[in-house]
């Protein structure tokens, strides 16, 4: 028998993830060596107390355990070696190499053992799954039910992040199932334990997520949140963010802790801890170290005896073994004078807090957006009622954030503050003095052109031109805000004591443009309906927008660039192409556009200037047709027609008489013989 063995190409089990390396095994004992990372696992002969053969995914593998609890698993072995290394067992480590096959039932319901740092659950006498405890972070319990929950796998592409068991009730007095099986995990897992005495506790504080009182028990390197129904423990390295937030009633003050990964209870995650405080509450604060170590530690951040309001001393203690920042809102103050903004998310009403770099909205459920995950916001007007209107903020991500019925008083000061931060604003209206150029919309946020949008916006132009001055009812000037929402203003303005007097003349004006349009309305129901009048075909047509040339002129390209392209694929593409496309390459076809619209407006002109030339000559040519047609209809209308419009007696009296009169002259001229003048004309005919 040789006095080693050698394996390539084996596999090692380390937290999920497989390394390949070389296995050697010699009467010392067994080595092992990663390849990927060179580390050595050195298991000496006379530690060995089991070796175990069995089918796994890469063929077949080999399990061993040590006198100390570990466990070393190599797979990646073929069949036909089992004797070989069987025999090198019994030979030099007088152990038996025991085959078991794993169970592939797919039951679920079976028996826990522990075996070192090892958790196997068996289906009778085979084994489905083993767990490491070294791998587990966290052991919660419940009503019969125990939940593991693992460290994060950075070398995994997907890793195992929770298990939980179900523990049936016995009828042992004294012996609780549940916590027996937690304690055999916590023994061996490698869980934060509350070690030595807490820094300081603060005792029944309000919580809102999750919800209910809660001790809080400050300790070097995690937090304890312990309540009735919860317990956990939070590390400190898995803060983000702190935030000290004002209550609206002034009488009250939100602390927010932003955590990731979050704490988890059951199938709930809680991204954020809420705590709420009364701003009247004092307390008296002792940390349980002498004034060396604080001075040491936290470097006059904290001191041995503090006193101050409860959210101050909750929040400085939080801000000095977190090592962060607290952020607090920015300058903003709405409408009431407070720095936050009443509002519904989802079906809950909350507070919005403004920041200095982002929103907050608390509390349920608490949502944090940064300015730079801002893709644009949104003023939209209320779906419920006129006195209030949305905010909406999409995210780059594509994530939507509706913040509904927010009072009106309060539109100026939050498009103040969005315009200040530069935030972009999708339904902003145009600014003054600003060109109204829609080809710029090219270059919008959307992230497809649309060339038709661009046609209907060209033509919408062009009305809005030639009905500016029939127009009645003119709006005011938005001065660069969205236009949904100028009343906001006007209303907002008008609440102000210095300018009582501007404003009712203002509201004179308006029930005077109101009484104006109403007698227009009036006017118009009498007049009698009119026919609508089709296109005139020698109309001069409209001039086509910078976008729709260049498309017309590079269609052709495109199809020949991308041969079997569809009508709607081909205007994607060209709207890609147009949106790409550098500001010196625009600017030629906006020009073209410019002389096209100049040469339209002199063609209208024209056109125009002709029409009424036509209706200034059309009434001496209609009086003529008109007698005439008189003539021709009075001639073919038999007696008994009568007129609608005349049907009284009288008229036909006199109508009969002009009839006779005029048989009578017709009978003289017959009688009257022709003069030379008829007869020679007569004769030539």
């Amino acid at each position: 028998m040789a006095e080693t063995l050698e394996f390539n190409d084996v596999y090692q089990e380390v937290k999920g993830s497989m390394n390949d390396g070389r296995l050697r095994l010699s009467r010392q004992g067994i080595i092992f060596k990663n390849s990927k990372t060179g580390k050595v696992d050195n298991i000496q002969a006379g530690e060995l107390t089991e070796g175990i053969w069995r089918r796994v995914a890469l063929g077949h593998g080999l399990k061993l355990l040590t006198k100390n609890g570990h466990v070393y698993k190599y797979d990646g072995f073929r069949e036909s070696e089992f004797e070989k290394l069987s025999d090198f067992f019994k030979t030099h480590y007088r152990l038996e190499l025991m085959e078991k096959d794993l169970c592939v039932k797919g039951w679920n319901w079976g028996t826990v053992k522990f075996g070192g740092q090892l958790l196997s659950f068996d289906i009778g006498d085979q084994p489905v799954f083993e767990i490491p405890l070294s791998n587990v972070s966290q052991c919660t319990t419940g009503k019969n039910e125990v939940t593991l929950e693992f460290h994060q796998n950075d070398d995994a592409e997907v890793s195992l992040m929770e298990v939980r068991f179900y523990v049936p009730p016995t009828q042992e007095d004294g012996v609780d199932p549940v916590e027996a099986f937690a304690q055999n995990v916590l023994s061996k897992a490698d869980v934060i334990q509350a070690t030595g005495d807490a820094i300081c506790i603060f005792r029944e504080l309000q919580c809102l997520t999750p919800r209910g009182r809660y001790d809080i028990r400050i300790y070097p390197t995690f937090l304890h949140l312990h309540g009735k129904t919860f317990d956990y423990k939070i590390p400190y390295t898995t803060v983000l963010r702190l935030f000290l937030l004002p209550h609206k009633d002034q009488r009250q003050m939100f602390f927010v802790i932003s955590l990731d990964p979050p704490i988890k209870q059951g199938q709930t995650r809680y991204h954020f801890l809420i705590l709420l405080f009364s701003k009247d509450e004092d307390i008296s604060l002792t940390l349980n170290m002498n004034e060396e170590e604080v001075e040491k530690r936290f470097e006059g951040r904290l001191t041995k005896n503090m006193s101050g309001s409860l959210y101050e001393m909750v929040s400085r203690v939080m801000k000095a073994l977190v090592n962060r920042k607290i952020t607090v809102p920015g300058n903003f103050q709405g409408h009431s004078g407070a720095q936050c903004i009443t509002c519904s998310y989802k079906a809950s009403s909350g507070l919005l807090y403004p920041l200095e770099r982002g929103f907050i909205y608390v509390h349920k459920p608490p949502v944090h957006i940064r300015f730079d995950e801002i893709s644009f916001v949104n003023f939209a007007r209320g779906t419920t009622t006129t006195r209030s209107f949305d905010f909406e903020i999409e995210t780059k991500q594509g994530t939507q954030y509706t913040f509904s019925s927010i009072e009106r008083e309060e539109y100026g000061k939050l498009f103040d503050f969005v315009n200040a931060k530069k935030l972009n604003i999708k339904n902003r209206g145009l600014k003054e003095g600003m060109n109204p150029n829609y080809d710029e919309y090219a270059d919008s946020d959307e992230d497809q052109h649309d060339a038709y949008l661009e046609r209907m916006k060209e033509e919408g132009k062009i009305r809005e031109e030639n009905a500016n001055d029939s127009s009645d009812d003119s709006g005011e000037e938005t001065g660069g805000r969205p236009a949904v929402l100028d009343r906001f203003d006007s209303n907002a303005s008008a609440s102000s004591s210095s300018n009582e007097g501007d404003s009712d003349r203002e509201e004179k004006k308006r029930k005077q443009l109101k009484k104006a349009k109403m007698a227009k309305d009036r006017k118009s129901r009498k007049k009698p309906l009119e026919v609508k009048k089709g296109k005139d075909p020698n109309a001069p047509k409209r001039p086509m927008s910078a976008y729709m040339l260049w498309l017309n002129a590079s269609r052709e390209k495109i199809k020949s660039d991308h041969p079997g392209i569809s009508v709607t694929d081909l205007s994607k593409k060209a709207g890609e192409i147009w949106k790409g496309m550098s500001k010196e390459k625009k600017e030629e076809w906006d020009r073209k556009a410019e002389e096209a619209r100049r040469e339209y407006e002199k063609a209208m002109k024209e056109y125009e200037g002709g029409l009424k030339t036509e209706k200034k000559s059309t009434p001496s040519r209609g009086s003529s047709s008109k007698s005439s047609s008189r003539q021709l209809s009075e001639s073919f209308k038999s007696k008994e027609f009568v007129s609608s419009d005349e049907s009284s007696s009288g008229e036909n009296k006199s109508k009969k008489k002009r009839r006779r009169s005029e048989d009578s002259e017709e009978e003289e001229l017959a009688s009257t013989p022709p003069s030379s003048e008829d007869s020679a004309s007569g004769s030539d005919e």
